[in-house]
């Protein structure tokens, strides 16, 4: 097998690209991925493996060789030593009926999405709902904070008007810190949905008319707000521990 040698080659040019333009993921219908522990991650979840560019062969996968050089060029992260993959975008698919679900509102950081990915899987939220200008699921840093959940956990775009729809009905409550919110750890224990917004500005008033009520975390006086992965982290926890 002939070994690439060269950054020109339209193999890696192809992979750059994939890594750099979500315009250019959603138009070839793949994403790309780097590392051993993710690689590992796909083929226990099932994903379907396009092609892996890396220095030596993987026996059962469609590789192609190239020099380590051209591997580190065409890997979305630095310092690594690949392999780096393709795969075919393939979303889980909602539940018929979703019993908790975490919405996020114009959450712009990957690693933030991609975290939220993760911790959901972790606390089996049965979806996450992206709103507004989330980051991309397929964001190369989204996949590798998600640790392997983007291939196994359910994400859908909505837009905010259609959120009862996509929620099929289930309650939601928005995080905010806004007089009159209940206590996280007075959630619900049924059926329930949670929506987190941006660490600036909050979630929209359009999003937050769309809500029940309000939900606050319980912090110390003089903390302005939390990271929205963590706040997400914790109002997850709250919605899915009577089942863990």
């Amino acid at each position: 097998m002939e070994t690439i040698r060269s950054r020109q080659n339209p193999l890696v040019k192809r992979f750059i690209a994939l890594g750099a333009d979500a315009k250019a993921r959603q138009e070839a219908g793949e994403y790309i991925c780097a590392g051993r522990t993710l690689l590992d991650e796909a083929l226990a979840s099932g994903a379907e493996i396009t092609c892996v560019l890396a220095a030596e062969d993987i026996p059962g996968l469609p590789v192609r060789l190239a020099s380590p050089e051209v591997v580190q060029a065409a890997s979305p992260l630095e310092h690594s030593p690949g392999p780096v993959f393709s795969v075919r975008m393939r979303p889980v698919p909602p539940p018929a009926r979703a019993e908790r679900a975490l919405v996020l509102e114009n959450v712009q950081d990957p690693g933030n999405v991609g975290t939220v990915l993760r911790t959901a899987a972790a606390f089996g939220m049965d979806m996450v709902v992206l709103c507004g200008a989330c980051a991309d699921v397929y964001n190369p840093k989204a996949v590798r904070a998600s640790m392997g959940a983007v291939f196994r956990q359910c994400a859908v775009r909505a837009d905010v008007q259609d959120l009862e729809r996509t929620l099929g009905g289930l309650p939601l409550y928005g995080a905010a810190l806004a007089p009159g919110g209940i206590d996280a750890r007075a959630l619900p224990g049924g059926p329930v949905a949670v929506a987190v917004g941006n660490e600036g500005r909050g979630l929209t008033a359009a999003l937050l008319a769309q809500c029940r009520g309000t939900v606050r975390i319980p912090m110390r006086p003089g903390t302005e707000s939390l990271n929205a992965a963590v706040a997400a982290a914790i109002l997850m926890w709250e919605m899915g521990r009577q089942s863990l």
